[in-house]
This record gives C-alpha cells, sequence and structure tokens, in this order.
C-alpha cells in the first residue's frame, strides 16, 4: 500500500514540477513583452527629447515684433509641459522595467514551499 502512495506522489510532484516549468516559461514570456513596452515606452522619451530640442531652438531664434516675442513665451509654456511629459514618460518606463522584473520573478515558489 505505501508503495502505490509513493507512486501516486511522485505523479502528483512530477505534475507539479511540469506545471511549474510552464508556469515559468509563461511569465519569462510576459516579463519579456514587458521590457518590450518598456523599451517602446523609453523610444517615446527619446523622442519628447528631440521635440523639446526643436522647441529651444525656436526659441532661441531672434524675435523683434510683438507677435514673435508672444509666440517665443508661447513656446516657453509648452517646453514646460512638454518637460513634465517627459518626467512621466521615463517614470512609466522606469515602472515597466521595475514590474518586468517582479513579473519573472513571480513564478518562484513561496518561502517554505507552499
Amino acid at each position: 500500500m505505501s508503495a502505490s502512495i509513493t507512486a501516486g506522489s511522485a505523479r502528483v510532484t512530477g505534475s507539479s514540477v511540469s506545471v511549474m516549468a510552464a508556469d515559468a516559461a509563461a511569465c519569462s514570456s510576459r516579463s519579456f513583452e514587458v521590457q518590450l513596452l518598456a523599451g517602446r515606452v523609453e523610444a517615446c522619451a527619446e523622442q519628447v527629447d528631440a521635440v523639446q530640442a526643436r522647441l529651444a531652438q525656436l526659441q532661441l531664434m531672434d524675435w523683434q515684433s510683438p507677435a514673435g516675442l508672444a509666440y517665443r513665451s508661447s513656446l516657453r509654456v509648452q517646453a514646460v509641459a512638454l518637460c513634465r511629459a517627459r518626467e512621466g514618460v521615463h517614470a512609466a518606463a522606469l515602472a515597466l522595467r521595475r514590474h518586468s522584473v517582479r513579473v519573472a520573478e513571480s513564478v518562484l515558489p513561496a518561502a517554505g514551499g507552499y
């Protein structure tokens, strides 16, 4: 009777290992997808940086007329808003990178093997 219990336990253990391997593969895949998303968000941040650089060039132009000065002032307001947006995009990319690590770790068994 103990032989059948042992054999049954071995099947459950083997099945558990198989399920854990599948979970690990799925978590690894999800982690990779989150990392890809973080990369796309970082690419957006680089594009925002490029737009900011172009705005800075426009602000440096010699504006003589009152309309030109008003335009420069408007550009300054837009540059500040763009800077805040860039910070938010960078923060989102960082959060995604951290999340991808947590997703990859989520398959690890809890302490005590439960």
